[in-house]
């Protein structure tokens, strides 16, 4: 009974040690796996109003104290919660076009950050807006353009040795895949460049590449 006890006791304190979360400061803490144990961390998953009103990525993770959140919404540069990894968007660039506050999922694949946003630049967003979006030309046209994007997501790719980040399009994807011959054929099957479809195939190779 004793020793039922003690197996017991070890097998809640390694699911207490898998359930810690871990925060990032940096881009090169998080290619070392070098980050901070922190508990009670909130992931939250933002309204699409709220996104419309304020912009930014998808997710908000905040914690218990209020230099904790402050330190996730500013300085924290990706948190890891259980297996899920999220990089804070407030200061990363495509093309010099903000992604907003908050954080987006991602995936590190090698020395490549994936992560999901929504379609920046008139390339990138040419590719998503549908006939019917766009009804009046200008300025308005325009305004109108972008609103029907605010919840369409792609993916992005930030090469951590230059700091670049680029849109992860169909050819980069292929590429990505050229290892892994039933993944590309499903990937192009979908034909869709649509994060709800590619980001999927970024978590097969993840977990390929596990010892």
């Amino acid at each position: 009974m004793k020793k039922l006890w003690m197996v017991c006791l070890l097998c809640f304190a390694g699911l207490h040690l898998v359930a810690q979360d871990l925060v990032y400061s940096n881009l090169k803490d998080l290619l070392a796996n070098d980050g901070n144990l922190v508990e009670g961390l909130k992931v939250e998953k933002r309204t699409k109003n709220n996104i419309v009103l304020y912009g930014g990525a998808d997710y908000r993770i905040t914690a218990n104290n209020k230099s904790m959140c402050k330190y996730l919404k500013n300085r924290c540069f990706a948190v890891q919660v259980d297996t899920l990894l999220y990089v804070n968007c407030k200061k990363l660039r495509y093309k010099r076009l903000r992604f907003g506050a908050w954080y987006a999922p991602a995936v590190q694949l090698g020395k490549k950050i994936y992560f999901c946003a929504m379609p920046l630049g008139s390339v990138v967003g040419g590719n998503f807006v549908e006939e019917d979006d766009v009804k009046l030309g200008g300025n308005i046209g325009d305004a109108l353009a972008a609103s029907s994007l605010v919840t369409k997501r792609v993916c992005y790719e930030l090469n951590a040795e230059t700091g670049k980040i680029e849109f992860l399009d169909k050819n980069k994807m292929v590429e990505l895949l050229k290892k892994s011959p039933e993944l590309k054929k499903a990937y192009l099957k979908e034909d869709s460049q649509e994060a709800k479809h590619t980001f999927k195939y970024l978590l097969e190779l993840k977990e390929q590449q596990k010892p």
